[in-house]
């Protein structure tokens, strides 16, 4: 199977515990959903190379990548605060996804260029982290994913900290990058009904473990595990 494969991964540290096997096809948008604590943020950690499991197998595309150091892996895992360099500006911050010594040619620059365009925020390129909105960090950070060309983007709570108008904005423009650059998504979040739209597969994760999953119409409207209920109330 191409995508993404858990097999029987495990993890444990300060009475946590989490093991899960699960696949996601390539191409697919998925929604992690699950309360704080649940360990959506420790399985993305796991499968970016951050943590490491006490078991199981990560594959991609059948390819072991279990073992493989962070950079190595062929994936984006964004984090909610973005890591946004404070004193560089939005076009370095960008171009440090490309080349960290900051030396670009004519055609890296026009790289560079084409994805602040994409994402919106080209007319800012010269202006610092502490002069953007909430909003316009996210779309600088995306960019910078966009610009490594990896396969799978990785999401942590990337709508958490936007208001409901730039939450709707930042959906269509993810459903717009996964098109256009083919990319597998894992995206976490607390508010699952207003991603549906961009995901086609669901995963309900619950004290370190998936009990269920589907596609996320399905599941929201006639969820079958007491648990998905409880949560969604």
């Amino acid at each position: 199977m191409t995508g993404l494969q858990l097999h029987n991964l495990s993890f444990q540290r300060q009475g946590f515990s989490l093991d899960v096997s699960t696949s996601l096809a390539k191409g697919s948008k998925t929604l992690l959903v699950g309360a704080s604590g649940a360990g959506k943020s420790t399985l993305l950690s796991l499968i970016g190379g951050f943590l490491t499991p006490k078991q199981g197998v990560i594959l991609w595309n059948g390819e072991d990548m279990t073992k493989l150091p962070p950079q190595m892996r062929p994936l984006t895992l964004l984090f909610q605060d973005h890591n946004l360099f404070p004193h560089l500006t939005v076009w370095n911050n960008v171009a440090l996804g490309l080349k960290p010594s900051l030396k670009l040619t004519v055609d890296e620059k026009e790289k560079i260029q084409s994805i602040l365009n994409k994402v919106g925020v080209y007319p800012l390129k010269e202006r610092y982290p502490f002069e953007l909105s909430g909003g316009e960090r996210q779309r600088v950070a995306l960019a910078r994913s966009l610009l490594r060309q990896k396969p799978l983007l990785l999401l942590d709570e990337p709508l958490g900290p936007l208001g409901p108008g730039l939450r709707k904005e930042m959906l269509e423009l993810l459903t717009s990058v996964c098109e256009e650059f083919h990319l597998t998504l894992l995206l976490t979040t607390h508010q699952p009904e207003e991603a549906t739209g961009l995901a086609d597969h669901l995963l309900f994760l619950e004290q370190g473990q998936i009990l269920d999953e589907g596609h996320p119409h399905q599941l929201l409207k006639t969820p079958t595990h007491l648990a998905l209920k409880a949560y969604l109330g």
